[in-house]
């Protein structure tokens, strides 16, 4: 549970994702407060990509509830194991086409700030297709962050990027955290990345198995993860 009196940015009620018989999550109850950076760990198969799939919007669960900043829908972000991005066009008409599907203002402005945060600039016009796994991955993160998000969902969000690239992204993360932006996110093991943490909850087998706002050490939890 988040701390007592904190708003929470997102609640997970009673949640089961079933795929025919076989249970991904089970009654999954947890409540992530306004500014929490979460991480969700827990051996491979655990539930934390439905979970986070869930939480986005992009699949429905079998029952229980989610909601989002009380009824609001407030914005939200999403990174995946896919990086959702187009390979024919370049990272600059990505951003474009991105930003104004959500309606971001003055959209030309924030795609070229992205571009500069990610090291991506002079790349601009570079089709997808001829960028490695990690640029890739640093353009999906752009993508995310385009309409300015109050919740971050990330799975696994490390994947693919070499060890500066990884630090751009704990040094944004914390950025982002530090500014009220609630992150919720995947992750095995230690990293700059999972330093940033507030909190950890441990899945097993679509189970909540332990919380660190419940007495479990945040550190040794995240030490076990790494251990998977």
């Amino acid at each position: 549970m988040s701390a007592p009196g904190a708003a929470a940015a997102i609640r997970f009620d009673r949640i089961d994702k079933r795929y025919g018989g076989i249970y991904a999550l089970r009654r999954v109850s947890l409540e992530i407060a306004k500014g929490e950076c979460v991480v969700l760990c827990g051996r491979n198969g655990s539930g934390k990509t439905t979970l986070l799939r869930i939480a986005a919007g992009l699949v429905r669960s079998s029952a229980g509830t989610v909601t989002r900043d009380g009824e609001r829908f407030a914005p939200v972000g999403f990174v995946g194991h896919a990086t959702m991005v187009y390979d024919e066009l370049t990272a600059e008409e990505n951003l474009l086409l991105f930003g104004r599907l959500l309606g971001v203002p003055e959209v030309a402005a924030r795609v070229n700030g992205l571009l500069e945060e990610t090291g991506l600039y002079e790349r601009r016009a570079s089709l997808l297709r001829t960028f490695s796994r990690g640029m890739r991955q640093r353009v999906a993160v752009a993508r995310a962050l385009l309409h300015r998000p109050s919740l971050l969902l990330l799975d696994e969000p490390a994947t693919g990027l070499d060890s500066l690239s990884v630090s751009w992204l704990a040094r944004t993360l914390q950025q982002l955290r530090d500014s009220g932006c609630t992150i919720l996110l995947s992750l095995h093991g230690e990293s700059e990345i999972s330093a940033l943490a507030t909190r950890a909850v441990r899945l097993e087998a679509g189970a909540v198995e332990a919380d660190s706002t419940s007495g479990a050490d945040l550190k040794t939890m995240l030490t076990f993860s790494a251990a998977k």
